[in-house]
C-alpha cells in the first residue's frame, strides 16, 4: 500500500490527493520520500520567507523549546518583541496595537469584530477577493464558488467591484469597514486598479469608515515592501498578517492604527494559543532576518530580475506578467496552468496555480541568481512541453 492510499484512507478529501510525499527541505529546495530534489518557487504558498530549514528558525525554535506555551493570561518576552517590531515595521507607532492569531483567516475573524465594535451594520469587500474559509472570513471572501456551498453567510456585507465608482456608490454611514488585498493573490496576483488604495483612503476617512488592509500574502517583504500597502503612501486603519512572517511556524496577526486600537476591549476577543512563545519568537528571528539581511530590498531586485528573465523566455504560452517583488502572477494565453503546474513538478519544480489561466510564484526572499537561472531553464522546458502538448484551435 503507498502513501497516497494511506493518505485517501486517513484524510479528509479537501485537498484532493497530493501528488507528492516531501520529507526534508535545504534553502530554497525540498526533497520527496523517493529522494527526488525539486526547486520550490511556491514557498508554502508565500509562507518561507527565509526557505527551509534556516539557521535563524531552527535557532528560535531550539532556545524557545523551553517554553512553548503559557497561555495568554500571561505575557512573554518573545510576544512583547514581536509586537513592538510590527508596530514599528507597519508603521502604526506608539498608537498602534496587536492581536495575535493562528492563521491569515483568524486574523481576519479579529478584524471582522473589530469592524462589528464601530456600531455600524455593514462591511465592503472586492469581487474575487480572498480572505479565508472560516465563516466570518468566508462571508467578506469575494469568490462566489467558494461562498455559495455554504451560504447563508454573515449578513450585512456587501461584495462590490473594484472601482471607486462602485466604491463611491456603496458606501455611507452605515458602513462599519472596506476590506481590501493590495494584490488579490488567490484571483491570480491581481493587483488593484492604479490610485486605488489612496482613493478608497479619502473615501473611507470621509465616511469614517475603517479601512482594513489584508497584507496576508503581501506582508513580510513579498512585494519589495515590508507591507504592500505602503507602496500607495496611505495608513490604513488596521492590517491583517500571516503567512511570511511566520516563516513556516502557523502564526497570524491583527495590527491596529491610532483610534482603532481602542475599540477590542478585554472579554471581546481571544485565542487559546495565539501569541504563544514559540510562533512568537520564530516569526521574530524570521522578520530580524529579513531586516538584516535587506530581503526587502532583495525581494524588489529579485522580482524584477525574474520578470525580465520570464519575458525573455518569448514563450507564446506568456501574455502576461503581474505582481510586485516576489509575488508574481504569470498570465497564461491558454487555459492549461494545471497542465503547466503538473509538468513542472515532474520537472522538480513547485509552482501553482490559483486558477485555469494563471501560474503563481511565491519563492523565498532569499532567491538569488542561480535559483533563478535554474528557474528559468526548467521552467522554459515546461512550457515547451506544455505548449508541444497544447490542444490548438483548429482541434
Amino acid at each position: 500500500m503507498s502513501w497516497q492510499d494511506d493518505y485517501n484512507r486517513r484524510m479528509m478529501n479537501t485537498f484532493g490527493t497530493p501528488k507528492v510525499e516531501l520529507v526534508r527541505g535545504e534553502g530554497c529546495t525540498v526533497f520527496d520520500s523517493d529522494g527526488k530534489r525539486y526547486l520550490d518557487f511556491l514557498g508554502g504558498i508565500a509562507v518561507n520567507s527565509l526557505g527551509h530549514n534556516h539557521p535563524a528558525v531552527v535557532g528560535a525554535l531550539t532556545s524557545q523549546a523551553n517554553l512553548l506555551h503559557v497561555s495568554n493570561f500571561f505575557a512573554t518576552e518573545p510576544q512583547l518583541a514581536l509586537a513592538e517590531r510590527l508596530l514599528r515595521i507597519s508603521g502604526a507607532g506608539e498608537e498602534g496595537r496587536v492581536f495575535f492569531a493562528n492563521s491569515g483567516t483568524e486574523a481576519n475573524e479579529a478584524a471582522v469584530k473589530l469592524a462589528r465594535r464601530t456600531g455600524r451594520p455593514r462591511i465592503l469587500s472586492l469581487k474575487d477577493s480572498f480572505h479565508g474559509r472560516s465563516i466570518g472570513a468566508l462571508s467578506i471572501t469575494g469568490k462566489a464558488a467558494l461562498r455559495e456551498p455554504f451560504e447563508p453567510l454573515m449578513p450585512n456585507v456587501d461584495i462590490i467591484d473594484t472601482t471607486i465608482e462602485a466604491l463611491a456608490a456603496a458606501i455611507g454611514p452605515d458602513v462599519a469597514a472596506l476590506f481590501v488585498e493590495p494584490i488579490k493573490g488567490e484571483a491570480g496576483v491581481q493587483p488593484l486598479p492604479e490610485g486605488y488604495l489612496e482613493a478608497a483612503r479619502e473615501l473611507t476617512t470621509q465616511h469614517g469608515v475603517l479601512l482594513i488592509v489584508d497584507e496576508i500574502q503581501t506582508g513580510a517583504g513579498r512585494t519589495g515592501r515590508w507591507f504592500g500597502f505602503q507602496e500607495s503612501g496611505i495608513v490604513p486603519d488596521a492590517i491583517t498578517l500571516a503567512k511570511g512572517i511566520g516563516g513556516g511556524v502557523p502564526i497570524g496577526a491583527l495590527v491596529t492604527f491610532g483610534a482603532a486600537s481602542a475599540l477590542l476591549q478585554p472579554g471581546q476577543h481571544g485565542t487559546t494559543f495565539g501569541g504563544n512563545p514559540l510562533v512568537c519568537a520564530v516569526s521574530n528571528a524570521v522578520l530580524t532576518q529579513i531586516e538584516s539581511d535587506d530581503l526587502v530590498a532583495n525581494s524588489a531586485a529579485r522580482g524584477a530580475q525574474l520578470r525580465a528573465a520570464i519575458e525573455a523566455i518569448g514563450s507564446p504560452l506568456v501574455s502576461e506578467l503581474r505582481g510586485r517583488g516576489l509575488l508574481i502572477g504569470i498570465g497564461l494565453s491558454q487555459p492549461v496552468a494545471q497542465q503547466v503546474v503538473a509538468v513542472a513538478l515532474d520537472h522538480g519544480l513547485i509552482v501553482n496555480a490559483p486558477n485555469e489561466s494563471t501560474v503563481r510564484l511565491a519563492p523565498p526572499l532569499i532567491i538569488g541568481d542561480a535559483e533563478i537561472t535554474e528557474f528559468i531553464d526548467t521552467f522554459s522546458a515546461v512550457l515547451n512541453a506544455v505548449l508541444n502538448d497544447a490542444p490548438t484551435e483548429a482541434s
